[in-house]
C-alpha cells in the first residue's frame, strides 16, 4: 500500500510551482490531495520525433512531484494520437505518421523520462500506449463520442479561424484529435491531467467527456511555458531547443544560449532544486548579479540531471574554453562525413535537428560559422578530413 503524503505545505508547493491554471479550481484539487485518496494522473506524449525536449521535461517534472506525494502516475505514449497529429497552433495539417514511425520515435522515451520519474519501486510510474483502447473503437463508437461535441466548439479554435481567413484547408481528421485525447481520460478513468497551457482545449475536452460519460469531475492542471519576454518558446524555431538525448556539451551550450529572462523560470520548471534555491536565484538577479553566473549554474544543474555531476563539470569547462578562450577544447567531437561534403551539410548533420535549417542559413548569413578559425558564409565550401568548424561562440567539431 502506497503512503499518500497530505502535508499541506508540500501539497501547496506541488500546486503552485510552475503552475499556470487548475480546473475546476485549485481549492478542489487541494482538497482531493488532502483527503488521502490516491489519485490517478497522466500526461500524454505524442512521438512526433525521436527525442523528448525541455517542454516535455517540464511536464514530466510535475508528474514526478505528484509521484513523490504517493499518487499513481501514467506516462502515456500517444502511438494512436501521434498518427493523427495535434493541430494545436498549426497553420497547416500535420504530416500523418505510421504506427511504425511513432513506435520507433518513442523507443527511448521511458529512458529519457527516467531522469525525473521512477519506473520501479513501490510507486512506479506506468507506461501506457493509447492504441490499447483507441484501436478497439468502432465507427459506431466514434459517432457516439463525437455526439458530445459540436462543430462550433472545434471551429472556434484560433488556428482554425486563421486558416479560414487565409482559405487554407481544415481536414476532418483534425477534429478527431481532441476527441481522441479526451477519450484517453475516459478509458484510463483519470482524476487529473497535466499539460502545457497550449493544450488547454484538448484537456478540457477530456474533462467534458468524463462528465458526460462517467458523471465525474476530472481536474486539469496546466504548466507555464519556458518562453522569453515576447512569448517565444525555447525551440527549433529560435535555434535554442534542448533535447533530452543531447550530449552534455551540447546541452550545456544550449542552456547558455537562452535569454536571461528565462533563467529563474527554468530553475522553477525544469530542475529539481528546492524552491528556496529558486527564490535565491530571483533575489540574486534582482540585486544585479551578472545573469551569466546564474545561467552557468542552471546549465550545470540540467546537465547533471541527465548526465551526472562529472560530465556536468566537464561540459562547463568545455564551454569555458570555447566561449572565453575561443580555442578548441581537448575533447572536441568528431563528425564523420563522406568525401567532398559541404560545410552546410556538415553543420546540419552536427545539430541533427536541434537547429532548424532556417536558423542554420541565418548563421551563415551572419558569418557565425568558422572554418579553420576563419568566418565564412560559403555554405558550399568543400570539407576535408581534419577541418575544424566552430558555430557561434560555443559549438566545435572536427571532420573525421
Amino acid at each position: 500500500m502506497n503512503n499518500i503524503i497530505t502535508i499541506p505545505e508540500q501539497i501547496e508547493e506541488v500546486l503552485t510551482r510552475g503552475v499556470e491554471t487548475i480546473y475546476p479550481k485549485k481549492e478542489f484539487l487541494a482538497h482531493e490531495l488532502a483527503s488521502g485518496r490516491r489519485l490517478r494522473l497522466y500526461c500524454g506524449f505524442d512521438p512526433s520525433a525521436p527525442s523528448l525536449h525541455i517542454g516535455n521535461a517540464i511536464l514530466i517534472n510535475k508528474l514526478a512531484q505528484f509521484q513523490a506525494l504517493g499518487h499513481e502516475i501514467i506516462f502515456l505514449i500517444g502511438d494512436f494520437t501521434g498518427m493523427i497529429g495535434d493541430p494545436t497552433d498549426k497553420s497547416a495539417a500535420r504530416k500523418q505518421l505510421t504506427r511504425e514511425e511513432v513506435l520507433a520515435n518513442s523507443a527511448s522515451y521511458q529512458a529519457q523520462a527516467a531522469h525525473y520519474l521512477n519506473f520501479d519501486g513501490d510507486n512506479q510510474a506506468v507506461v501506457k500506449y493509447n492504441s490499447a483502447w483507441q484501436d478497439k473503437l468502432t465507427f459506431k463508437d466514434l459517432v457516439g463520442l463525437a455526439s458530445n461535441f459540436t462543430v462550433q466548439q472545434m471551429i472556434q479554435r484560433e488556428m482554425f479561424q486563421v486558416r479560414l481567413k487565409e482559405e487554407k484547408p481544415i481536414f476532418l481528421h483534425e477534429f478527431f484529435y481532441p476527441l481522441a485525447q479526451a477519450y484517453d481520460s475516459v478509458a484510463m478513468e483519470i482524476d487529473l491531467e497535466i499539460g502545457g497551457n497550449d493544450q488547454m482545449f484538448n484537456m478540457m475536452a477530456g474533462r467534458d467527456l468524463c462528465k458526460a460519460l462517467q458523471g465525474r469531475a476530472k481536474s486539469v492542471l496546466t504548466m507555464k511555458l519556458l518562453a522569453d519576454a515576447e512569448g517565444n518558446k525555447m525551440g527549433k524555431t529560435t535555434g535554442n531547443a534542448l533535447f533530452l538525448d543531447q550530449d552534455a556539451n551540447q546541452m550545456f551550450g544550449v542552456v547558455m544560449s537562452w535569454p536571461d529572462e528565462v533563467i529563474a523560470i527554468a530553475f522553477e520548471l525544469a530542475t529539481t532544486v528546492p524552491m528556496a534555491k529558486v527564490a535565491e536565484v530571483k533575489n540574486r538577479l534582482a540585486e544585479g548579479e551578472n545573469p551569466r553566473n546564474l545561467k552557468i549554474e542552471l546549465a550545470h544543474e540540467l546537465v547533471q540531471l541527465f548526465h551526472g555531476g562529472e560530465d556536468a563539470d566537464k561540459a562547463q569547462e568545455y564551454f569555458r574554453l570555447a566561449i572565453s578562450e575561443k580555442t578548441a577544447p581537448d575533447d572536441i567531437p568528431e563528425l564523420s562525413l563522406a568525401d567532398h561534403e559541404s560545410l552546410y551539410a556538415a553543420v546540419v548533420s552536427f545539430y541533427a535537428g536541434a537547429r532548424s535549417n532556417t536558423d542554420i542559413r541565418r548563421l551563415f548569413d551572419n558569418k557565425a560559422i568558422y572554418l579553420n578559425s576563419e568566418a565564412t558564409d560559403d555554405q558550399n565550401a568543400i570539407l576535408k578530413s581534419g577541418d575544424q568548424i566552430r558555430v557561434g561562440k560555443k559549438d566545435w567539431f572536427i571532420i573525421k
